[in-house]
């Protein structure tokens, strides 16, 4: 692999970019700010980390060799409380230890493994509220309160649900439910924590129409019975504020295109907006006495997360396409920076705005610097499907770019950001809509000069890997290569396999389960077009992923094999991807040399 490092032997830019030390925003303790809990890849593995503040001090809290993400600080910092699965299969129990170090000790005795479906904490630091999935129950929430020996079973469903908040004085849960049947679209409920129901909030009118609600916190103020809430009234998230003791709700109204989140400043008095337009975000403060919205003074690019601290200050995590992330301080502080070098740079993110099908596309292009074209493109298709791309920093679509290729990323119909109806309008002919736009987006590429058309590779994770592998068969002659990564490959076999959650989620999209609507899972079956696939075919997957599982991809390899059809396959042990930079950069290394060698040249 000529690309992989220099003439003299160092180490190339794209794998410097995945060793590159990060941190994700720290996490910080209600009650005892100055503990905090963040994510760093520093030892080659994301590893959950303890930072104490007053002393500066950091130690490694988690080890598994791959990798933890899932932690909790309980409010009074005493506790760090992770979620201990196997090998990336997403199953398992909550274990928690000591802030300052010591064993790790179940957490919940009495509850069997489960996949997790939201944890809230007490300011006792005993007291917790645990959502549970499983095949068998469906979703059930369970709370343990001090002294108690087991945990009580307080809400039991079918369909979905997970619990979103627990109140600042411990009396007063919210759930977010889709009793209802739609699982992109949630209700709420507040119980008490005996279970017994305090208020209803439900959006949802039935049919096409439904609207969600999302829980963004109760207020941190003791006796404040206000809990924020997110909503879709207007065709796009916004706050709102909703008082469980009156039942009045307050409409923020704020005047900001695009979708719009929130949390408390720690008085209560004010609120901490992000907001998203257009692949780009940034921050202001709202106030209740005065209405009043001001701009936080953050550079221009993605904000991915934003934290209140008690002082006032803002503590946010920023990157662009160009810039690796760093977490800032509206202090003008960097507030957390990991040892080792720095990520090198990339190129600039290009907006493109495409005519579809369904309404104007979003486009984002990347390429070399100072090239022209037409270029080798990578189209790197998102998962989700409700994510979208933005103008942040990414190790995967840069390592093309180093390597000569042009990078386009599609927010096709699906996509979040731009509007529930552009979210929600896959429904039924799924992932058929969205490779419509890709096409649309493609053709933009080929006409503007940008891409070579013989020379187009089709990739993503998850759902890009399903939509790779979809477009590939019902797209035949417009792709050179396909790179699937944890694809959805064979749609009625991965509906039999995977996490109860998706179930609900892929009713919901389809209209109904494989045996109620088995014309619209086959159409949007990657297996259903695989004999007409043409390109080579890269695929990778890991053994224990629960969203997109093995079997279903072994079935589509055995067709593909079955016509000597080009195709390559990695199969790896960890979920749905890695926490392992080493496997990170493996992975990028085997797509990187398949594409070179079957692309023409």
């Amino acid at each position: 692999m000529g690309a992989m490092s220099d003439s003299n032997g160092s180490m190339p830019d794209w794998e410097k970019r995945f060793r590159a030390p990060r941190v994700s925003l720290p996490d910080w303790a209600e009650d005892a700010p100055d503990h905090s809990l963040f994510v760093s890849n520093a030892t080659g593995t994301y590893e959950l980390y303890a930072w104490d503040r007053a002393t500066d001090t950091q130690r490694r809290a988690t080890d598994r060799a791959n990798g933890t993400t899932d932690g909790v600080l309980s409010p009074d910092g005493a506790w760090i409380w992770w979620f201990n699965d196997k090998d990336g299969d997403e199953f398992g129990v909550w274990l928690r230890q000591p802030f300052a170090g010591g064993p790790d000790t179940e957490a919940v005795p009495g509850l069997e493994p489960s996949y997790p479906a939201g944890l809230a904490i007490g300011r006792d630091g005993h007291t917790a509220v645990v959502g549970r999935s499983t095949d068998e129950d469906g979703t059930t929430i369970h709370v343990v309160r001090p002294g108690s020996d087991e945990p009580v079973e307080i809400y039991r469903h079918r369909e979905s649900a997970g619990v979103g908040d627990l109140s600042h004085d411990g009396t007063l849960i919210a759930i977010e439910h889709t009793e209802h049947g739609d699982a992109m679209h949630s209700a709420l409920r507040v119980v008490r924590l005996d279970g017994s129901t305090v208020a209803e909030l439900d959006d949802t009118r039935g049919g096409e129409e439904e609207l969600g609600l999302e829980v963004l916190g109760f207020a941190p103020v003791e006796g404040d019975t206000r809990l924020l809430v997110g909503h879709q009234r207007r065709g796009r998230w916004e706050p709102m504020v909703w008082d469980i003791a009156s039942g009045e709700q307050t409409d923020l109204a704020l005047d900001l295109p695009g979708d719009v989140s929130a949390e408390w400043y720690q008085d209560g008095s004010a609120l901490l907006i992000a907001h998203e337009f257009e692949a780009r975000g940034d921050l202001w403060r709202y106030e209740f006495a005065t209405g009043a919205l001001t701009k936080i003074d953050t550079p221009p690019g993605t904000v991915s997360g934003a934290t209140v601290r008690p002082d006032g200050s803002v503590e946010y995590l920023w990157s662009s396409a160009a810039q690796p992330p760093v977490v800032r301080s509206t202090t003008g502080d960097v507030v957390l920076d990991p040892p080792g070098p720095r990520a090198p740079a990339s190129v600039p993110v290009e907006d493109v705005w495409v005519e579809g099908p369904g309404g104007r596309i979003h486009a984002l292009v990347q390429k070399p610097a100072g090239a022209s074209g037409p270029l080798p493109t990578v189209f790197e298709i998102h998962g989700g499907p409700t994510w979208h791309d933005s103008d942040s920093f990414a190790a995967g679509p840069a390592a093309w770019i180093d390597h000569g290729y042009a990078v386009v990323r599609v927010n096709y119909r699906g996509s979040t950001g731009y509007g529930r109806e552009w979210t929600d309008a896959l429904k039924h002919r799924v992932g058929l809509i969205e490779l419509e736009d890709i096409a649309a987006v493609r053709e933009w590429a080929v006409t503007s000069g940008l891409a070579d058309p013989e020379r187009l590779v089709l990739a993503g994770g998850s759902w890009g890997g399903y939509l790779t592998l979809l477009g590939l068969g019902t797209q035949p002659g417009a792709w050179a290569v396909g790179l699937a990564a944890v694809p959805v490959a064979d749609y009625v076999t991965a509906y039999e396999d995977e996490m109860e959650a998706l179930k609900a989620l892929d009713r919901t999209l389809f209209g109904g389960s494989p045996e109620e609507v088995p014309d619209r899972f086959t159409a949007s079956s990657p297996l259903t077009y695989v004999d007409d696939v043409k390109a080579p075919v890269y695929l990778s997957a890991g053994l224990n992923d629960p969203r997109c599982p093995i079997r279903q991809i072994d079935n589509y390899v055995a067709r593909l094999a079955a016509r000597d059809a080009v195709h390559e396959v990695y199969r790896y042990d960890a979920g749905h991807g890695s926490l392992v930079v080493d496997e990170r950069i493996k992975q990028v290394a085997l797509e990187l040399d398949f594409a070179r060698r079957h692309l023409p040249s």
